[in-house]
């Protein structure tokens, strides 16, 4: 390992990655022309994708658009749990292994594709005595549990539309979810593990349920010995063993027509009411099979895949669930922290599983970094052949470590874009055909056309800086806003009519590589130019003493805003004034005066959600002095209070 070069010498050099030649010969890509075949008939392309599925009716039309509503492969009838478990075990692969799962305290399980169908039938059976139908709406609020995704499929094969809530949303948010989408069952865990602690999610349940008409049924399934949950419960309790345990392990699934709803999955709006992603079955399904392949190179009967993201989040539901199950792959799921009880718990699974492909967030690798190459290095991670990154712009620095300490300098990475409305992966390098370049997403994914545009929508050829805006329809796209049709056009389709607009900044460079540079709320105005805060926190971390950073904008008397950084420290280097001087100068010197921090202020930790998102949004309440308002999605809302200490004491 010590022939290798060092990250700075990397950064310093500019240095690209094409792809190593063992990879590139056995890659599921190999023609460098994909993209233009596909942009050649680019309906063709997700038809050819479609007919991987197994189709109970195949479709009439491949695609009906009469913007921004769209209908993919039309009069098409499917069941997305065949797709993912009938469809494996009816090809003889039955005893291949769906997922190791392994709980935080260190208890495991082994489950093969048929174990995993015969669960969902239970569960489906299950659901149906307590009079879940098609067409029903179903609420999970459950840990990192294979129990979780065979009810997720459960809920798909009897045609019931569910929705996960991450277990960490507080009652309220809980409470707010349910009753939009008024759900008629909630299946919910009692407890489950997080840091050595147990989290006691009946007593959330019961809270948020109280306010909840629409609901019947709550199924409670038990986390096991020493994770109980202290709520007494409610007359609305039914028990798994009770409900599911005895049900028949055979449950002939619905058929569904390809655009009958899938899932609805909630994210943070604007205005402060959470807002129902709607999407439905034989697109989104088309999507995240061709993505998942092709992205992640998946070889079934070999690779061990590992997405660390909750299946509460869309990453978890396209990449745990439905994309890497539909190629009938090995999955490994983790239920607890990767940090408990030490900062090498993740690099101890990959060693212990022989994980061959990685995918994570960016906000973790950087806390990877700063915890210090002596955790990884304690392990084997030789069977890692690839590594990807989701949920956020990786800057440079952080993607260089992630390539060389993790991945031994041999493994691609692939840097992909995409949000909760777009169902699946959008921007992405396809590892056995793509150079390249650090902080990049690179290439739209083939089959979609995305562009950049100025504020009045006019195109932006060639290289530059702009609006991020998908040209036309794609498989995966969100069918609507649960209830609220008019604020699905008004979000997404309004600024720049005839386009999907994502509310991120991007720019192109001269190879047509997109750099994504974060929404473009989190893009300042400083005397009349426009910067963004992406660009200014990676200048930031690519100094040798910042693990993390997250830069905001400030109101400023004389240049309109200011950009004021709040910085996390890697071991070994203390906060000071001097300190504090040198990062601002650093920035200076790296992207222009203009982009100078107006203060650096250092925090022990930054506000993230548990996905590892940092909540920006948060640091520019505290610097205006507003109530910050609901922080249940943080992982340790402690910080806030800590961050504001600081910041008052450095004003």
């Amino acid at each position: 390992m010590t022939d290798r070069p060092t990250i700075e010498t990397l950064l310093r050099e500019g240095r690209t990655f094409p792809p190593p030649a063992e990879f590139a010969a056995r890659a599921n890509v190999s023609d460098p022309a994909v993209h233009e075949r596909a942009e050649a008939d680019w309906q063709g392309w997700w038809a050819s994708w479609a007919e991987r599925l197994d189709w109970d009716r195949k479709w009439d039309t491949v695609l009906e658009w009469d913007a921004p509503w769209a209908r993919w492969f039309v009069g098409g009838r499917l069941n997305a749990s065949v797709q993912c478990l009938d469809r494996h075990v009816a090809a003889g692969h039955g005893e291949r292994v769906a997922f190791q799962w392994e709980g935080e305290p260190g208890d495991e399980l082994t489950l093969t594709y048929a174990d995993v169908l015969a669960g969902t039938c239970r569960i489906a059976n299950g659901l149906k005595s307590l009079g879940v139908g098609r067409g029903d709406r179903v609420t999970l609020y459950m840990p990192m549990v294979p129990e979780l995704a065979m009810t997720v499929l459960a809920c798909a094969r009897i045609g019931a539309v569910f929705s996960v809530v991450f277990a960490g949303f507080s009652a309220p948010s809980l409470r707010d979810r349910i009753h939009d989408l008024e759900a008629k069952v909630v299946v919910c865990a009692d407890a489950c593990w997080r840091r050595g602690q147990v989290l006691d999610l009946k007593a959330v349940v019961d809270e948020a349920v109280a306010d909840c008409p629409s609901v019947e049924h709550v199924l409670v399934w038990n986390r096991g010995e020493g994770a109980a949950s202290a709520s007494p419960g409610t007359e609305r309790d039914r028990s798994w063993r009770e409900v599911v345990a005895g049900q028949s392990t055979e449950c002939a699934p619905e058929s569904m027509d390809s655009e009958d709803p899938l899932f609805v999955l909630y994210t943070s709006g604007t205005t402060g009411k959470p807002k129902g992603i709607l999407h439905t079955t034989g697109g989104y399904l088309t999507h995240v099979l061709a993505t998942s392949n092709l992205v992640f190179d998946l070889k079934a009967e070999e690779d061990v895949f590992w997405c660390t993201a909750d299946i509460g989040w869309i990453t978890g539901h396209s990449y745990v669930v439905f994309g890497p199950m539909a190629n009938g792959v090995t999955q490994l799921m983790y239920e607890g922290a990767p940090n408990h009880p030490r900062p090498d718990r993740f690099w101890e699974l990959v060693e212990k599983y022989g994980v061959t492909i990685l995918y994570t967030a960016p906000t973790a690798i950087r806390a990877f970094m700063k915890w210090g190459d002596e955790w990884p290095n304690l392990h084997d991670l030789s069977t890692l052949r690839l590594l990807g990154t989701v949920g956020e712009p990786i800057n440079p620095e952080a993607w260089t470590w992630y390539h060389q300490v993790v991945g031994g300098g041999r493994c691609p990475i692939v840097d992909t874009w995409w949000q909760t409305e777009t169902g699946g992966i959008m921007i992405t390098p396809l590892p056995g055909i793509t150079e390249l370049v650090p902080g990049s997403a690179t290439r739209p994914f083939p089959g979609v056309k995305a562009g950049l545009v100025d504020e009045s929508g006019a195109p932006i050829e060639g290289p530059g800086a702009g609006y991020l805006v998908v040209e036309r329809p794609w498989p995966g796209m969100l069918r609507g806003i649960w209830g609220d049709p008019e604020r699905y056009v008004e979000t997404y389709w309004s600024r720049f009519p005839g386009r999907y607009f994502p509310g991120d900044g991007a720019r192109r460079d001269e190879r047509g590589y997109y750099w994504v540079l974060g929404r473009v709320d989190d893009v300042m105005n400083v005397s009349g130019h426009r910067l963004s805060t992406m660009e200014i926190e990676s200048a930031l971390v690519s100094h040798p003493a910042v693990a993390e950073a997250a830069v905001i904008g400030v109101p400023h008397e004389l240049k309109g805003q200011a950009p004021v950084a709040f910085v996390l420290l890697r071991q070994g280097h203390e906060s000071s004034d001097a300190l504090a001087a040198e990062l601002r100068e650093h920035v200076a010197a790296e992207i222009g005066k203009l982009a100078r921090p107006e203060a650096v202020h250092f925090a022990p930790e930054l506000p993230k959600t548990r996905s590892g998102k940092i909540m920006r949004r948060l640091l520019r309440d505290l610097a205006a002095g507003k109530a910050v308002g609901d922080v249940t999605t943080l992982a340790d809302p402690s910080v806030l209070q800590q961050l504001k200490t600081e910041y008052e004491g450095r004003e």
